[in-house]
């Protein structure tokens, strides 16, 4: 799973002939059969501490590739800097009818409205038990099942069940693929729920800093209004962002298909809210970078724009497996042409 750009690039016209849900189900069962199981070193000025932890490089995977956990440290060993599996629900569920993820190759970019389809947390917890002593940054990221009567209850399932288990947890209240979950980031009710989340981990004997996953289709009162919350709470980072419901110019004929837009088109509105959320919070909550990381050029950019960490996903439908490497190489490379001796230094500059 070592793949070069080129020799990736021979092999992804064979990919896109599948139907991209499936071609997602040949990948991790690739990784779960053949993936590397150890981690490549990093280079130490790539290294950087953010909620107490030590991150070994910045970039990391996403949610939404590893929803149940199946493959956390074969992504390491593809050169993840850190992993985040999920979203896992308390009850297992199927998610939203198929088709349900679409490549929109002419934009560099996939929509999906999975759902939160997922296996459940007590086969998530099983599996990983497993693996709990072999190191490397795992975060859980957590949610509620589509037809749950206490949403604010399964968060609090997810944080007592993971808490032991996760390097942190993420706290997932910005898909757009489950019904009126955005509206948890309404101020009174994040309150109560981070809440929730926080007591629960706290009930535990463990304490993972708690992160925060917020959309990227927020007006300046949202920033301003979360920022505030993020602060009062003692968060461990803000996770900025997940994918978009608004719909710029594309070029693919997925183009109206409804859900989550990922990937290229994103990555400005992205790196706005990075911004945004710099200046709201004064530089006092970690931000982690996501939406449309394609290349070291686009990490360096959210880097310098105040994100401690970046992740991706979408990209690596594009770009292969290599993509973590690629990035982790070209960081060094604009790291040093621009006079810093760690990526910490860079962090918004």
């Amino acid at each position: 799973m070592t793949l070069s750009p080129a020799a990736y690039a021979l092999i992804r016209p064979l990919l896109f002939r599948l139907d991209a849900e499936k071609a997602h189900g040949f990948a991790l069962n690739v990784l779960r059969n053949g993936g590397p199981r150890r981690a490549p070193a990093s280079d130490p000025a790539l290294a950087s501490n953010v909620a107490g932890l030590t991150f070994p490089n910045p970039v990391g995977m996403a949610a939404g590739f590893d929803k149940d956990g199946e493959v956390p440290d074969a992504l390491l060993g593809l050169g993840f800097g850190f992993a985040e599996v999920g979203s896992i629900t308390p009850l297992p569920q199927s998610g939203n009818p198929r088709p349900r993820l679409f490549r929109l190759v002419e934009d560099r970019a996939v929509i999906n409205r999975m759902g939160f389809n997922n296996g459940g947390a007590t086969a998530a917890h099983a599996r990983l038990s497993e693996r709990r002593t072999r190191g490397g940054i795992l975060g859980i990221n957590i949610g509620a099942n589509k037809d749950a009567t206490d949403r604010i209850a399964d968060y609090a399932t997810g944080a007592k069940l993971f808490s032991p288990l996760a390097s942190y947890l993420a706290v997932n209240v910005s898909s757009p693929n489950t019904p009126g979950l955005r509206a948890l980031q309404d101020p009174a009710a994040l309150e109560e729920l981070l809440d929730g989340v926080i007591a629960a981990r706290d009930a535990t004997g463990h304490r993972p800093p708690v992160f925060l996953k917020v959309a990227p289709d927020l007006q300046p009162a949202d920033v301003d209004a979360i920022a505030r919350i993020a602060i009062d709470k003692q968060l461990g980072a803000l996770i900025v962002s997940n994918t978009t419901i608004e719909r710029p110019a594309l070029r693919s004929p997925h183009a109206g298909e409804t859900g989550g837009l990922s990937g290229a088109p994103l990555r400005d509105m992205a790196q706005q809210r990075i911004v945004d959320f710099r200046k709201a919070t004064g530089g006092t909550v970690p931000l982690i970078g996501v939406g449309g990381i394609a290349n070291a050029a686009d990490a360096w950019a959210r880097i310098r724009a105040g994100a401690s960490l970046v992740q991706l996903y979408s990209a690596m439908v594009y770009e292969g497996p290599g993509i973590a490497r690629a990035i982790n190489k070209g960081l060094l490379a604009l790291m040093r042409r621009d006079g810093f001796a760690s990526i910490q230094e860079a962090v918004g500059t």
